[in-house]
């Protein structure tokens, strides 16, 4: 954890489940309190299942993966497409994320995510709408290439 309880981390996401009108179940917690603890790191919903059971063994695969749906659905939490389909979870923007609306790289050789910033394409988006009528929505998928480490060895 990041400087984070884990009470912190549940009372957090319990505050944050409330505020949204969310049911608040101990499956939810486990999981929000795990991606709130996890700070800026990007969690896949396996790793998330890895750390859910390790402290409530009851909480099944298919809760976890509706949990995050919900959480998604509700606008508590962003996912991000990877390569190979994987996804990975973080809290939103309008959930209190700090980096608002910060659009994602990754790293093709070792699999690093980096946060970009906002404005990071300029105009791209507006250039590809004008040249094509396309609506550039790049905040779910992340940029391939190379992290610096890798692009300096």
């Amino acid at each position: 954890m990041t400087g984070t309880t884990a009470l912190d981390a549940e009372l957090a996401a319990t505050r944050l489940l409330r505020g949204v009108g969310q049911r608040v179940t101990r499956p939810r917690v486990a999981v929000l309190s795990q991606i709130i603890a996890a700070g800026d790191e990007h969690l896949s919903a396996d790793l998330l299942l890895e750390q859910v059971t390790q402290h409530h063994a009851d909480v099944h695969k298919a809760t976890v993966y509706r949990t995050l749906d919900a959480l998604t659905e509700a606008g508590v939490l962003s996912h991000v497409h990877l390569d190979r389909g994987l996804r990975t979870y973080h809290l939103a923007e309008s959930a209190g994320h700090r980096h608002a609306g910060h659009l994602h790289a990754q790293c093709s050789e070792c699999g690093r995510i980096v946060d970009l910033p906002p404005g990071v394409l300029g105009r791209a988006g507006a250039r590809i709408e004008a040249a094509t009528g396309f609506q550039l929505d790049a905040s779910h998928t992340a940029l391939s290439g190379r992290c610096q480490d890798c692009a300096g060895r």
